[in-house]
């Protein structure tokens, strides 16, 4: 069982995802922060553009997953990575909402009472894509997606 979207035999959706799920952890980090050291300017701004860096590979590991999705067969592990899928769309939307609330004229950056929201919204969607993370190595350890059972390595060939 072994994904489409390959790049000399390495699959591309695990070296695009690597880049969002720091993104987004950095953003929330950047919102402790801010808490805990009471400023808000340079934490903002790094929350900020990681979200927007985040949401960007987001969508760049959405497509050669989507492509992956679409070559599994199996119906458990189809199920599994829909799963998947309807995780990681959960936590673009979190973080699309989180951008928006942030943009320079929104507003949490106005000093409204956002930033407590802010904050829940960078969590939650931490969380899952913690989840996420989970059920994707679900499907590539438990279930060999993208793995050749002879030789126990990854496969070259679609």
């Amino acid at each position: 069982m072994a994904g489409l979207a390959r790049i000399a035999g390495h699959p591309i959706h695990p070296m695009l995802v690597s880049f969002p799920i720091a993104l987004f952890t950095v953003a929330l980090v950047c919102d402790i922060a801010r808490i805990v050291s009471g400023t808000s300017t340079p934490y903002w701004t790094l929350a900020y553009y990681s979200i927007a860096g985040g949401l960007v590979g987001a969508l760049l590991a959405a497509l050669p997953g989507f492509v992956d999705y679409l070559s599994l067969t199996r119906s458990r592990v189809r199920r599994l990575g829909l799963w998947h899928m309807t995780a990681n769309s959960g936590v673009v939307i979190l973080f699309l909402i989180n951008f928006y609330l942030r943009r320079p004229s929104g507003p949490a950056a106005a000093g409204g009472g956002g930033k407590a929201l802010l904050l829940v919204l960078s969590s939650v969607g931490v969380g899952l894509l913690g989840l996420s993370f989970w059920l994707g190595g679900e499907l590539v350890y438990i279930h060999g997606v993208g793995f050749d059972e002879a030789t126990g390595g990854p496969r070259r060939k679609g």
